[in-house]
């Protein structure tokens, strides 16, 4: 064997670090600007569209007005937490908060329902004129924020497509919804219960069964 032999570049290692690329690590802090950003500009959609509820601001809403969305925004943001740690999945990540928001969360479909069962004329009282449209927009208002959220899934590697589609179908309906919320002034236990909450639910189905196809790699 010819000294220095072993010392000779191989062309196919040479060839193969040739079409290396840095990869910028993927940062918690960043997914969280892209996903704040997406809820920011969606609420800019619903002022431009629809309006925002002025009576926020002059002190006009109700404590269960407050309470609902505010039950609807921490879920929200627990789950799309949930989903920014899936995309770069080490030991020690926890995915528990999500649990304990939609546990939360399931006091405003519980309180609707009770409320109906009390009332005089039953469930008849659950028609309402707008209630398809805030469920209609409350989904429409969470596309952005689910693509931001796909988007930045898709950069990492998760471990579980179908739990990262689940709460990404969670996150975003309810942002979604307490982003369009911000525009609806009807604050009834039963509007906000049924109407504002069902958009989450028909998002956590569409993220577990449709989502996990586009997430994994």
């Amino acid at each position: 064997m010819t000294p220095g032999a072993n010392n000779r570049p191989n062309p196919l290692i040479e060839q193969m670090t040739a079409e290396l690329e840095p990869v910028r690590a993927m940062k918690f802090r960043d997914g969280a600007v892209l996903v704040g950003l997406a809820v920011i500009v969606t609420v800019l959609g619903v002022e431009i569209f629809d309006g925002l509820w002025r009576g926020i601001v002059a002190g006009q809403a109700s404590a269960f007005f407050l309470i609902g969305n505010g039950l609807l925004l921490i879920l929200g943001i627990a789950s799309a937490s949930s989903v920014l740690k899936m995309a770069t999945p080490r030991v020690g990540n926890s995915h528990e908060g999500p649990k304990w928001a939609m546990a939360m969360a399931a006091v405003l479909p519980v309180a609707a329902f009770v409320t109906l069962l009390g009332h005089d004329h039953g469930f008849s009282a659950a028609n309402d004129p707008y209630g398809l449209t805030c469920f209609a927009s409350g989904l429409v208002a969470s596309v952005l924020t689910a693509g931001a959220l796909v988007y930045w899934v898709r950069r990492g590697a998760p471990v579980s497509p179908g739990t990262a589609g689940l709460h990404i179908g969670v996150a975003s309906t309810a942002l979604g919804s307490v982003a369009y919320g911000l525009a609806c002034p009807i604050d009834s236990v039963v509007h906000l219960g049924l109407w504002h909450a069902a958009p989450v639910i028909v998002g956590a189905i569409i993220g577990r069964f449709a989502l996990p196809p586009l997430l994994r790699w």
